[in-house]
Order: C-alpha cells, then structure tokens, then sequence
C-alpha cells in the first residue's frame, strides 16, 4: 500500500469517525483541536485546486459532513453556548484573556 493509499484511508476513518460523533460540534473541535468540519472541506477544495480539479465549497463539505451542510446543520448543530464561544473568540484573539 503507497503512503497515499495509507492517507486516503486514514482521511475516510477521520470522515466516519466525524460522522459516528455527530454530538461534537464544531465548535468544540476548533476550541479543542483548532480545526472542524469545515475546515476540513476547505482543504479538501484547496488539495483539489492544487491537483487541477474545481470542487466547490458546497461539494467539499458533502464529501466531508456526508451530506448537503445545510441538512447537516439544521439536523445536527446546536448552538454555541456562551462559554464555547468565549472560549472561542479567547483563541482567536490572544490578548482577550488577559
């Protein structure tokens, strides 16, 4: 197996993984890990880009949510509560914790 092979495989296992934990918002995985979902689909469509092929943000995230965002969000997300996003709004201004 090529280590592109060993990537691809492991990115599914990330996507089911992702999938299997519905409950874990995105905003508990930017304010724990730095990234979510949706950064996730951006990258897709940038390595996409870089490869010569156009895949649209809407298709990106799809391919990573396994279904269109929008379903995704109206059946999934909840809303932030306060402290996630003081929590958030801390990591992306540093100075704010101060």
């Amino acid at each position: 197996m090529s280590d592109q092979q060993i990537e691809a495989a492991v990115f599914r296992r990330l996507l089911s993984h992702l999938d299997n934990r519905k409950d874990v918002q995105n905003i508990d995985l930017m304010n724990l890990a730095g990234f979510c979902r949706n950064c996730l689909s951006k990258w897709y469509a940038e390595a996409a880009a870089e490869e010569g092929r156009s895949i649209d943000k809407e298709a990106a995230r799809e391919i990573v949510y396994g279904m269109p965002y929008a379903e995704w969000k109206a059946q999934y997300q909840t809303e932030a509560t306060p402290e996630q996003a003081a929590q958030f709004a801390a990591q992306q201004d540093p100075s704010a914790g101060e």
